[in-house]
């Protein structure tokens, strides 16, 4: 699974760790995290970011 960078502050989603302090349990792929999950570090929505 494909790791996730947020533009604005630099915060990497891993697919492999989750955000389990938000919700989203390890192994959860960055496509299947709920609409409404900001970025732990800046709060910013799941369209601030790509790829990497």
């Amino acid at each position: 699974m494909k790791k996730y960078k947020c533009i604005l502050c630099g915060y990497i989603y891993d697919p492999a760790k989750g955000d389990p302090d938000n919700g989203v349990e390890p192994g959860t792929a960055f496509e299947d995290i709920p609409d409404g999950w900001v970025c732990p570090d800046c709060g910013a929505g799941k369209e601030e970011f790509e790829a990497i």
